[in-house]
C-alpha cells in the first residue's frame, strides 16, 4: 500500500514560496503581537540559516 502523503516535490519556485511561508510562521511565533511591517520584510529579504535551529531568534 502507498503512503498518500510521501510524495516527491520538483517544483522549485514552490519550493521557495513554502520556505518564505514556514520562515514568516517561525519568525512570528517567536514574538508576541505578531511581526510588524519591517520585520516581515527583513524575514522575506534573505538566508537566515535554518529555521528549525533553536539558538535562533
Amino acid at each position: 500500500m502507498t503512503d498518500q502523503f510521501d510524495v516527491s516535490l520538483h517544483d522549485d519556485e514552490l519550493l521557495a514560496e513554502i520556505r518564505l511561508a514556514t520562515e514568516l510562521m517561525i519568525a512570528a511565533s517567536r514574538r508576541d503581537g505578531g511581526l510588524t511591517p519591517a520585520e516581515v520584510d527583513e524575514v522575506l529579504a534573505g538566508d537566515h540559516g535554518d529555521p528549525w535551529d533553536p539558538q535562533r531568534g
